[in-house]
This record gives C-alpha cells, structure tokens and sequence, in this order.
C-alpha cells in the first residue's frame, strides 16, 4: 500500500512539473499512448491520482524577468557588455524601462555607447522609443553631442524631425543644449545630411535652429545651417559633389551633398569612394561623416585599395580612429598581397604601427614579395631609430622573427647585411 502511494505522489509531482514549464501531457508526443507506471497505479488503486497544482507560473516569471531587466539597465549605465549579452542571452528586455523611463537602448543613446547600441539593435531595440521627456534615442544624442550614436540611428531608420515634450527636434537639442564644439558640429552635419527640417522652430519660442546658433554664437553650426539652406534642393549632380567634396574634405559640402541625394557608396573613375578619397587625402572630418552614415570601409577601388589599407600608406592613426568603429576587414590584402601594416612598416610610420599591432592584424602575414612586416621593415628601411622602433614594437606584438623570405634569408640575416647593427641587436635579443 506504502508503495501505492509513493507512485501516487509522484504523479502528482511529475504533473507538476509539467504544468510549470508549460507542458500539456495530452499532447506532448509519442510517449503520452503508453500508461506510465504512476497511472497504472491509480487504475489498480481504483482511485483518481492527486490533481497537480495548475495556478499560472505568471507571478514567478514576471518576477524573473524583472529582474533581469533591472540588471540589464545597471549593466548598460556601467557600459558593461559582457554582462548585458549575458543577460540579453538569459532573456533580459534591451526596451524594458525602469521607473524614471530608462532603458538598455535609450541608455545606450545618451551616453554614447555605440556597441551597445548595436547590441540592442540587433535584439530588437524599438528606435521609436521615448524618454521621460517624449525623446527618441537621436534626441538623447544630439543633446550629448554623439555624432556617431545619431548616424548610427539614422542608418536605423529613426525619425529625424520629431519633437518632443521641451518643444525640441534633435537638430534644436543639439544647438540649444550643445556648446557649438567640433562633436556637436559634427552631430549637426549628421543630422542635416539625414534631412533634419532646417526650417521648423523650436515649439515654445518660434525661433528656428539657425536663430538659436546665431543666438549663441554658434559659429560654425550657423555656417552649416547657412550653406544647407541655401543648397535645399535636390540635385543630379549630387554623386559627383561628394565625390569632390570628400576628396577636398569639405565635410558641410559633403554632408549637403548626401542631402540633396548623393549615394555615399558613389564612385569615381577610378572606382574609389568618397570614403576611400577622404581617408586617401586625411580629410577627418569627412570620414567621420561618412562612417556615422555608414560608409563602407571594405569597398575595393580598381587598385585593389581599401579605406583601411589606404591608412597603412598615410600612417594616420587619426583615421585609424575613425575607421575602427566601422569594423573594416582586416583580412583584406592589396595589391601586392599585403596587409597595411605592411606598408606601414616599410614607411617608417612608427606611432601607426604601434596602434595597429593592438587590433587584431596578422603580424606575420607574408606578402606577395615574401615578406612580412617585419622583413619589409629591415629590407626596406634605413636602420634608423624609428625603424629600430618598429622592429621592437613588432616583436613585442609576436612577430616571428625566423620567417625567412623567399631565399631563406631572416631579418636578422637582412640586417647584418645592410650594417643595421642596433636593429641587428635588437633581433639577436629577441
């Protein structure tokens, strides 16, 4: 009887166990039109077996996801992006806002935290979300002067013009909340070129942004406004603009270009884009534009050049910088089958070399030459101090310094040939 009932509570158990995580016995497969042993109990017992507790498991996983929601919001204020995928993973809402309506994604707005941004983009992030003050995430962003966080934005298809409970478009949050700096000139070009209205004044006063820029000596933001809304029209010849105006690094003639309809992947005869020409020519305000609006930084030219291995010829880590955040192919070889670290070694381009070995760039590719940067760096250089530098900061990076060239000659064999003795040296030590 001891055991009668023991298989009764089991049932009860297992049932249970199966109403809790949303399971239906009746329709749950195969297995379900064999009795199981608790049920042949029951039948011998002549007795119904226990009724499983059936309340909804609501309260519970409400709770759960509360909290989860609650330690995503903290994760993103600490900008920390292991935990938030953690919790993302774990079923954490990147919109669930908090009781002073914050949320993953408008965290991620405001402060600038592109890859957490693209973090919840990427899971479901609603672009049309609001704030305690009926903002948008390009709201949040325009006010903080995150030309990068709004680009990003507008490539997501956020709207540009609304307004929000202050009266304000992200074009007024920019100007009236901005300091007129560089990043905030650079939020306005970002916003123009997406179509900001130029013309529409802020709600409560009736002055329109170029008023307030003018107001508050806004210099630089008023010259752009100034040339945007004299150049409001759409134009067929918008392609070649950008074309030129990236290549002389007019960064408003640019961002009036793309305005007035120019594609930002355009090509010249040459096949190069504007971002291949600004990086080409170092035009950093350019670049930064086209990157925000989500330039590609892969695009080929007929030279087999790319934005990134342009920056190994130039050595600017500046455009480094910049191009960064676009995550640009590494992996990609030019003409000559070389990454830019490559060229950049050959050049001497020390303070270049130093920044890119951080990333993840094979140090030891060889090229169509046979050479790595490593070689290229002794064969080609001079043996002076910055070419010393280069070889130290290689081999620090794991460059292998036994990779000989295509006769078996290593770099230090190189070396001792051309006289460089202290690069000589420094390669015996390594």
């Amino acid at each position: 009887m001891r055991l009668i009932r023991s298989s009764a509570v089991l049932t009860a158990i297992v049932l249970a166990t199966a109403g809790c995580s949303g399971g239906e016995a009746s329709t749950s497969g195969p297995s379900e039109q064999t009795a199981s042993p608790a049920a042949a109990s029951s039948t011998v017992t002549g007795r119904p077996s226990p009724q499983p507790n059936r309340e909804p498991p609501a309260r519970p996983v409400a709770k759960e996801q509360q909290r989860l929601n609650e330690q995503l919001i903290a994760a993103s204020w600490k900008n920390d992006l292991r935990g938030a995928r953690a919790l993302i993973a774990r079923g954490a809402d990147v919109n669930a806002k908090d009781n002073t309506v914050q949320s993953a994604y408008l965290i991620s707005t405001s402060e600038g935290y592109l890859e957490l941004l693209n973090l919840t983009l990427r899971h479901g992030a609603d672009v049309d979300s609001k704030d305690s003050f009926n903002g948008t995430g390009l709201i949040r962003a325009a006010d903080r002067g995150h030309a990068n966080i709004a680009g990003r934005l507008v490539q997501a298809d956020i709207k540009i013009n609304h307004i929000n409970n202050l009266g304000w478009t992200a074009l007024h949050e920019a100007i009236i909340l901005g300091d007129g700096s560089g990043r905030y000139v650079d939020t306005v070009r970002v916003l123009v070129a997406a179509g900001a209205d130029l013309r529409l004044p802020s709600q409560r006063d009736q002055i329109t942004p170029l008023q307030h820029a003018t107001s508050k000596g806004h210099n630089d933001i008023a010259q752009v406004l100034r040339a945007a809304l004299e150049a409001d029209t759409p134009s067929k010849r918008a392609d070649r603009r950008l074309l030129a105006a990236a290549e002389r690094g007019d960064a408003t003639a640019a961002a009036l270009a793309i305005r007035t309809g120019a594609n930002i992947e355009a090509r010249d005869e040459r096949g190069r884009t504007p971002l291949l020409l600004a990086v080409t020519e170092d035009k950093l305000a350019v670049a930064r534009l086209l990157v925000y609006l989500g330039a590609n930084p892969d695009a080929l030219d007929d030279q087999h050049d790319t934005a990134w291995l342009v920056t190994g010829v130039t050595g600017s880590v500046d455009m480094v910088d910049v191009l960064l955040p676009a995550e640009p192919d590494l992996t990609i070889w030019n003409r000559f089958g070389g990454t830019s670290l490559i060229p950049a070694s050959e050049r001497g381009h020390v303070t270049y070399v130093r920044r890119v070995v951080r990333t993840d760039i094979d140090v030891n590719h060889v090229n169509d030459l046979g050479w790595t940067a490593l070689l290229e760096a002794v064969i080609l250089g001079d043996g002076s101090k910055r070419y010393q530098q280069i070889v130290t900061i290689l081999l620090d990076a794991d460059a292998d310094a036994s990779i000989a060239d295509r006769q078996g000659v290593t770099a230090l064999q190189h070396a001792e040939r051309k006289g460089q003795r202290e690069v000589a040296r420094i390669l015996r030590n390594a």
